[in-house]
């Protein structure tokens, strides 16, 4: 088949979740049919990142994404008058859709096209309007969350009332531009049972929400060894986006509130935070300096790994899956995650991560993996397995097979 792959984020290089996801679904795409990528890309992407992916495609067909505070405040006046939610209204782009124009003329004709996550879902729909003959192409929408529970997270949350106001509205608007959206594909495919029960929840009653398949985030762990750790490690690690919200909330929520406990026990523990734009407030919480590392992005990650005891993902808020889990057990590190970090994903609670939703119990698990060596070592040996058994992306995504059955 002819596949046209729509993303919102370059899916490389694999350094956050949603760039995982649709990286490992192109590739086992582009191992049967002929896919054409494209990408929004920022000033950080690089052309190497770009030949990296056009090894896999048929062709890769990049456009900036143009954001600015200024074109944001207008975009928010328009979504406060629309029904249109914000952080949709901000990615319409003009660029995007005349390339997109040129892919559906001039001779093309495509089997299917696939949208990666539901910013490009409308840049999909245009596609179904432009037929050959008497037929469409497969339209084809992976939905990595229910983005509408992200933002009521956040306001539920939320201690200013202006934002959690706004934030609710937003929630509002998505979840119902969500369902509407769906329906519209003629495949739906999820990453968590809970984001598509949380999406069919909100549906007005007889509109029924479509699910062609639950598919995991997968990696690919059996392609390197897991790092060896320093007997010594006495880092507490957390790795992720810092400028995702919820990834915010969730370290500040760690450092304030968790990690002094951690510190009572086991004065030398440093908290590492790797991620770009880490929060102003990380160093105004009175940790020591020898106990706090926050080190920015960092392009690899794998020396403050080797001493990393505990690898944490405090977070309170988000959707989907947490792709930072499968990333640590591939690593073979051993996991302290609350039940939100942990959502969507398969584990054994005590066998290959520990779970802990307040603070006294998150220290708890912390300070073990730090005190005890022969835990620390089983739950990362046991995560290590699990990651290999059932987040494989070479087995798992077989059942992209199911979804795109009967097009082209």
């Amino acid at each position: 088949m002819h596949i046209l792959f729509l993303t919102q984020v370059l899916p490389y290089p694999l350094d956050a979740g949603p760039k995982v996801r649709a990286y490992y679904v192109l590739r086992y795409l582009a191992r049967q049919h002929d896919v054409t990528l494209v990408s929004f890309v920022r000033a950080s992407d690089t052309p190497e990142a770009v030949a990296h992916l056009r090894t896999y495609c048929r062709a890769v067909h990049t456009v900036p994404m143009a954001r600015a505070r200024v074109k944001d405040v207008g975009f928010l006046l328009e979504s406060l008058v629309t029904a249109r939610p914000f952080i949709i209204t901000r990615d319409r782009s003009g660029a995007m859709n005349q390339l997109l124009r040129a892919l559906a003329t001039g001779g093309n004709r495509w089997d299917a096209v696939h949208a990666d996550q539901l910013w490009m879902a409308p840049y999909a729909l245009y596609f179904r309007e432009r037929r050959h003959g008497n037929t469409a192409p497969l339209t084809v929408l992976d939905q990595h969350n229910a983005v509408y529970m992200i933002l009521r997270r956040l306001a539920s949350a939320e201690r200013n009332p202006a934002k959690r106001l706004m934030l609710a509205l937003e929630a509002r608007k998505l979840a119902a531009f969500e369902v509407s959206i769906c329906r519209r594909f003629d495949r739906v495919t999820w990453v968590t049972q809970e984001d598509y029960t949380a999406v069919s929840d909100v549906a007005p009653a007889g509109q029924q929400v479509p699910n062609h398949g639950v598919l995991p985030i997968c990696a690919s762990p059996e392609d390197e060894p897991p790092i060896q750790r320093t007997a010594a490690g006495r880092r507490v690690t957390f790795l992720g986006g810092l400028h995702y919200p919820p990834n915010a909330q969730g370290i500040l929520w760690f450092a304030e509130h968790i990690f002094p406990r951690v510190l009572a026990q086991a004065p030398d523990a440093v908290l590492t935070v790797m991620g770009k734009q880490p929060p102003d407030g990380l160093h105004t919480l009175g940790i020591p300096a020898a106990n706090l590392d926050v080190t920015g992005y960092v392009d690899d990650p794998r020396p403050y790994l080797a001493e990393t005891a505990a690898f944490v993902v405090p977070l309170l808020a988000g959707g989907g899956m947490r792709v930072k889990i499968v990333d640590g057990w591939s690593w073979g590190l051993p996991i302290v995650s609350t039940t939100v970090g942990a959502e969507g994903i398969r584990y054994c609670n005590g066998e290959n991560i520990l779970i802990g939703d307040t603070p006294d119990a998150f220290a708890a698990h912390v300070v073990q993996l730090l005190q005890q060596p022969e835990l620390n070592a089983r739950i990362a040996d046991a995560g290590r397995a699990w990651a290999l058994e059932q987040y494989n992306w070479r087995i798992t995504y077989r059942a992209w097979d199911d979804v795109y059955a009967g097009a082209g």
